[in-house]
């Protein structure tokens, strides 16, 4: 089936953009995940056991976990040198653009935590025929005042999933391989790390006095802040050869030698140190900073977001250039009875902030 966008998907049908209850029965996904699912075809009948129509479901909700992944990816980066570019999206271990730096740990991180969010959301509100709410822990007692009980989100259905779709990409059988699986997993377990309990009082007249408690996902901007902070600490390793084994995790036979980062299981790790990103390298798949709109001035943006202007332009040996330009909004807007809202289109001049190499450049 020819996805749009030109690209030729190997599952079929290709991952739909809308969730599976919605029904809609258009396919649109962004090319590199076309590339990405090409690679599930090879090994569909080695980890799914319910039949294709499960798979096809399962694989619908890993397109659009692997997607909120991306997305967040560009908005924690969006201000960045490396702002999360397109050639770096897809998650197979030996693309020549690759490279084993902190950025890559994140994308796989963030990638692996979007599978299994949006899987685990999709089982709790029944969108599998065989999954639902986690009720293990159900009228246990979990803490002073309070039991177990409701629809705890079921996150180990979604990092088994998770793992069988994203971890089964990685082919290869050396240090950066593993380094990928260290990271996909570190993603998973960042979905953990953040989940929160939701209570619900029980008693006479509201009074409190036994709650009934259950685990929730938090919202996936928490989950981009999580892995960000971590990508920020993230650890550099030294990787013997002899360390690494033959086989592959998803398959069951990835067996590094015991004891590799025991301590750091949930950290990001790393291998290469990054470039600094200002410069334009096109064999190594890197655009350099130059064009980019920096902020300045700004209100309402963090402090990290003010500074954008002297990461992206001044400290890459660029100038920034102000440049004025016509925006066009919706301003005086009307209720009217009943029931619109009626808006005029306004056009106001807005700065905005580039970095160039001179004064006037395109």
């Amino acid at each position: 089936m020819l996805c749009h966008l030109q690209c030729l998907c190997l599952v079929s049908p290709c991952p739909p953009t809308t969730t599976p209850h919605q029904g809609n029965p258009h396919y649109i996904i962004p090319i590199h995940l076309c590339l990405t699912f090409s690679l599930f075809d090879r090994s569909v009948n080695n980890f799914l056991v319910t039949g294709p129509k499960a798979y096809l479901t399962y694989t619908t909700s890993v397109a659009l976990g692997a997607q909120s992944g991306i997305e967040e990816c560009k908005f924690q980066f969006a201000w960045e040198r490396w702002n999360c570019p397109e050639n770096a999206l897809q998650l197979s271990t030996h693309n020549r653009l690759r490279s084993a730096t902190r950025e890559t740990s994140f994308i796989h991180a963030i990638s692996s935590a979007g599978v299994m969010y949006t899987i685990t959301k999709n089982c709790s509100m029944g969108d599998f025929e065989n999954c639902g709410c986690d009720e293990s822990k159900n009228g246990k007692t979990g803490g002073h005042g309070w039991i177990w009980g409701g629809c705890s989100d079921n996150v180990e259905f979604g990092e088994r999933i998770s793992k069988l779709f994203v971890d089964s990409l990685e082919k290869g059988k050396d240090a950066r391989a593993l380094m990928n699986l260290h990271n996909n997993r570190a993603g998973r377990l960042a979905v953990r790390a953040i989940m929160k309990r939701t209570c619900k009082c029980h008693g006479i007249s509201g009074s409190c006095s036994i709650q009934t408690c259950w685990l929730q996902l938090a919202d996936f901007r928490e989950m981009g802040d999580y892995l960000k902070a971590k990508y920020e600490r993230a650890l550099k390793i030294e990787m013997d050869k002899r360390q690494l084994r033959a086989g592959n995790s998803a398959e069951g036979h990835w067996a590094p030698t015991e004891g590799f980062l025991p301590s750091a299981e949930a950290e990001l790790i790393f291998l290469e140190e990054s470039p600094d990103y200002c410069t334009r390298n096109s064999s190594l798949g890197i655009y350099g900073t130059e064009g980019r709109e920096c902020l300045q001035n700004s209100h309402n943006t963090s402090r990290w977001e003010q500074r954008s202007c002297g990461r992206l332009c001044t400290e890459c040996g660029l100038q920034v250039e102000e440049r004025r330009t016509e925006a066009i909004s919706s301003c005086n807007c009307k209720f009217q009875w009943c029931c619109t809202v009626r808006c005029d289109q306004c056009r106001h001049v807005v700065n905005k902030y580039y970095c160039t190499s001179s004064p006037g450049s395109a």
